[in-house]
């Protein structure tokens, strides 16, 4: 089994992806994997089930913005790994707030760093060899695609918004550390992720919980804007992949080739919800009303993984059609999952609208 005997620091543990890197080392490593979350809003340490009981698990409610609480964890635990995954990640909130953004993605990410850095000097050269540090992006710092192509690694980065201009701040600030510092780091930039654990305010789940409902459809602008969809667990299984493969210092583009309008999107939402949860009302297609869009709203990303599908030979398990019957069986089935959120206050109100 992989990382036998090491300790790996999982940062934003209790979000969306990062539960799933966290399920994913405890069902398929021998890690021990402590979980780092200041537990905002999005975060829910009901995504991970495989934790209850675990010896090879342990939570740390903490601000990656606190140096003293990550330095006592670093002592503490003594990682072998970081992931930082921790971040704040919704475009629509970052356009009404992006205070938060600024602090969390880029002065949590240098205050991680720091403590990484003085972790990592103060080991013996065989520890200092082998301790890595993964910093978790996105495409969207790429800006926008028009027409054909695809993001590589060596894409200039041209952030269109709040939350991306904030994580490509923190991917240089990554970058920086290695240079400057020789911190043994690794970035790696990932399409657009769905699947079971996504919190209501993304568009599939919110989709999904709106179908069921049977409620209007809300779709930004005209529906055109395209997407490249990576299956969650896909994700989490790059990314340790990554973290014992890659080569320090470098980028890793993470996509799942599966390209879709958020149109495309809404309507396989609606025809699985439609076979699976009949309405007597109809299709759930005539739901779907265009709203206004979101201002900046990128029009096309595509991620081209050539790189990591070479190099490190990981493949994406499932496609976009398998990927998409997964996940809406699983809202289906696991209702009392999203229901504990709605009941905890959380109101579907449009943001982002500047």
């Amino acid at each position: 089994m992989r990382f036998r005997g090491s300790t790996i620091f999982v940062t934003g543990g209790a979000g969306f992806i990062g539960s799933a890197v966290v399920r994913h080392l405890l069902d398929e490593s021998e890690a021990f994997v402590v979980n780092i979350d200041k537990l905002t809003y999005a975060a829910n340490l009901q995504s991970i089930p495989q934790a209850e009981g675990n010896a090879r698990y342990a939570f740390a409610k903490v601000d990656i913005c606190d140096g003293a609480a990550l330095r006592a964890l670093f002592d503490r635990y003594q990682p072998r790994a970081v992931l930082n995954l921790a971040a704040e990640s919704h475009v629509d909130r970052s356009i009404d707030g992006p205070a938060e953004f600024i602090r969390t993605n880029i002065v949590g990410t240098f205050t991680l760093l720091q403590e990484a850095l003085r972790y990592w000097r103060g080991q013996n050269a065989q520890r200092r060899e082998a301790f890595r540090f993964l910093h978790v992006s996105t495409d969207e710092v790429y800006g926008s695609l028009d027409g054909d192509g695809c993001f590589t690694e060596t894409t200039a980065y041209r952030p269109r918004s709040p939350y991306s201009a904030s994580k490509a701040s923190s991917d240089h600030l990554v970058r920086a550390w290695r240079e400057t510092y020789d911190l043994p780091t690794l970035i790696t930039n990932c399409s657009n992720n769905y699947g079971p654990y996504q919190f209501p305010e993304k568009l599939i789940p919110h989709m999904i919980i709106r179908g069921l409902a049977e409620q209007e459809l809300p779709l930004y602008g005209d529906g055109k804007n395209v997407r490249d969809w990576l299956y969650v667990e896909d994700h989490a299984q790059a990314l340790t992949s990554v973290l014992q493969h890659g080569r320090v210092g470098d980028t890793y583009n993470i996509g799942g080739r599966n390209e879709r309008t958020n149109l495309e999107v809404v309507h396989a939402v609606c025809d699985i919800l439609d076979r699976v949860r009949p309405s007597h009302k109809g299709p759930r297609r005539q739901l779907i009303k265009f709203v206004d869009d979101r201002p900046g709203h990128d029009l096309r990303y595509a991620i081209d993984a050539t790189k990591l599908e070479s190099e490190i030979g990981w493949r994406a398990k499932e496609n976009f059609e398998t990927g998409i019957e997964r996940t809406v069986k699983w809202y289906v089935a696991e209702r009392r999952w999203w229901e504990a959120i709605l009941a905890g206050g959380y109101k579907a109100q449009r943001l982002g609208i500047a």
